[in-house]
């Protein structure tokens, strides 16, 4: 647990961003029961905190995705911290829709982009991975290349870590589900449930057929 991950965590925790609630679970659009709710479109609203949110991003990208040319954004979430980065850092922006545009030039992707370009993906968080995913082999269909993903949060999930590793495509996150839970059980309260939220993301299915039984 690095004292980013740790500060980033306590960002998001601060501002509700991610909301734990073991003894009344959220239901996701999935349909699953979850501890937890994650909305990262929140700290928008937060200058101070979204500074060092975007601080973080554009320093985790120098790191890793030094010759990067573009900045991309993922529809929607990703979008605001895509061009607050890609300003901070001088470089293009582009976002990826979830789908093609059915009008037009029924494109997905909005913004200027070549063959030549080295893009890396911003999303707010990453649960099965899925929509980032295919976000790159979108921006991969035009030719350019992806050479990675940074993403504010990342639940951890074995789903999402199985989706990138057969995509071949590498990713960080700001902060995570296990850090988070490490503050939030010590400083938030909630110590007693501690075993309860570890247990949802080793199996997210099985801890939410648990909490409608």
């Amino acid at each position: 647990m690095t004292t980013s991950a740790k500060q980033a965590a306590q960002i998001l925790l601060d501002i509700e961003a991610v909301c734990l609630s073991p003894q009344a679970p959220f239901t996701w659009a999935s349909g699953l029961k979850a501890p937890i709710y994650t909305d990262n479109r929140l700290i928008m609203s937060y200058p101070r905190e979204r500074k060092v949110i975007e601080y973080l991003l554009a320093k985790t990208i120098k790191e890793h995705y030094p010759e990067v040319t573009v900045i991309a954004g993922t529809a929607t979430a990703g979008i605001p911290h895509a061009a607050f980065v890609a300003a901070e850092l001088d470089l293009p922006m582009i976002y990826v829709r979830s789908s093609a545009k059915d009008h037009g030039k029924g494109r997905a992707i909005e913004g200027a982009l070549d063959k030549q370009a080295k893009v890396v993906l911003i999303e707010d968080l990453i649960s099965t991975g899925r929509s980032v995913l295919n976000a790159a082999k979108q921006i991969q269909a035009e030719g350019a290349e992806v050479l990675g993903v940074v993403s504010i949060f990342n639940y951890q999930l074995n789903s999402g870590e199985q989706a990138f590793k057969e995509a071949g495509l590498a990713s960080q996150s700001l902060t995570d589900y296990t850090t988070l839970l490490e503050i939030a059980t010590t400083e938030g309260g909630l110590a007693e449930y501690k075993t309860s939220l570890e247990d949802w993301y080793q199996d997210p299915v099985a801890w939410s057929q648990a909490q409608q039984n």
